[in-house]
């Protein structure tokens, strides 16, 4: 793997969240050089690279609104599009889509034929437009058969105010959601969250605490928000993740079962680097996935540098062996999942 460049795209956060020093360091001793792509300048100057890991997430979701974002994003695929022996990780447009959780949402639905047999599902869920109203948002929730209390979250899935939440006891707390929302059935778990983090073909399970049970149906409770950080993060302390009884212990997480869940996204998604969250129900212990992540933080996974390294050093050695010489067209990138990289 001498001699091979990997340029990395990731906002300022995500870099120290990461500690990319420290991983160029860990690559460095492989003989894997580790370039920080500046999106502000040009990229021609800063590659050649073999490699692209990135996280544009800010970037997509601005994009939309500021000619800037959506001027840097388009200097991004140009480049990518005009040099077809750079790997992308991951496409994105499978990014576009975890961005969106109505979309994500829908893929998370679509697993309850596919793993039916391994009894894994995803809570009932309704996608509430910026136009809703009231009185549709409660035939809705009604029509979709979705069970109180709900847990509200964001459209957009990226950003401070993603991690806002709210617990919805009644139809008439409904008021209190700000669409565009996504409304699921809350499944009570145990206050444990097993948050799974996908790297290539390997992946890691790391409980995190989570919010505690609550009696089923409808109840005057008034809404409670919250902020998932402060409630999943491996230091969290809160009320809400406090049981308020004594809990009968939960079997264990399936490896068999998230290792064929982990297989199906990848199929689904094309994507090397994502992370899921995954609850088992108290009641049935179906395991339940509940949110889908793009390039998660990795807390708590020491093979993390590891596997990153390991799964670049793959998709070079696929690239290489498929295709000794680049003879693909400019338009047609490549990237590891094997989708275009246009969005």
């Amino acid at each position: 793997m001498s001699g091979r460049r990997v340029g990395f795209c990731l906002s300022d956060k995500k870099r120290r969240r990461m500690n990319l020093d420290a991983f160029a360091e860990f690559c460095a001793v492989h003989g894997v050089e580790v370039v920080e792509i500046d999106l502000t300048q040009p990229l021609i100057p800063q590659g050649p690279f073999n490699v692209i890991v990135h996280k544009l997430s800010d970037v997509i979701v601005e994009a939309e609104h500021d000619s800037q974002s959506q001027q840097l994003l388009n200097n991004f695929q140009s480049y990518v599009s005009t040099h077809p022996g750079t790997v992308l990780l991951d496409p994105l447009p499978a990014m576009s889509r975890l961005l969106d959780r109505f979309a994500s949402y829908r893929i998370m639905s679509e697993l309850h034929n596919s793993l039916r047999d391994w009894h894994i599902c995803s809570p009932p869920y309704l996608e509430v437009p910026s136009a809703a109203d009231l009185s549709s948002i409660k035939q809705a929730v009604t029509a979709q058969g979705l069970s109180f209390p709900l847990i509200c979250k964001t459209r957009v899935a990226h950003g401070s105010l993603s991690h806002e939440m709210s617990l919805i006891f009644s139809a008439g707390s409904l008021a209190d959601i700000h669409p565009p929302c996504v409304l699921q059935s809350f499944v009570n778990h145990g206050a444990v969250l097993h948050k799974v983090f996908v790297v290539g073909d390997k992946h890691f399970c790391v409980e995190r605490p989570s919010l505690k049970n609550f009696p089923s149906g409808p109840c005057d409770r008034k809404t409670i928000f919250f902020n998932s950080h402060q409630v999943s993060k491996p230091e969290s302390s809160s009320d809400l993740t406090a049981l308020d009884e004594q809990m009968p212990c939960l079997p264990p997480l399936s490896s068999q079962a998230v290792a064929t869940l982990v297989r199906e996204l990848q199929v689904q998604l094309g994507m090397a680097l994502f992370g899921v969250d995954i609850i088992i129900n108290i009641h049935t212990h179906t395991l339940t996935v509940i949110d889908i992540n793009i390039f998660p933080g990795y807390e708590g996974v020491p093979q993390f540098f590891s596997s990153l390294l390991s799964h670049i050093k793959t998709v070079l050695d696929k690239q290489t062996s498929a295709c000794p010489r680049a003879t693909s067209s400019p338009q047609t990138t490549q990237t590891a999942g094997g989708s275009s990289a246009g969005l």
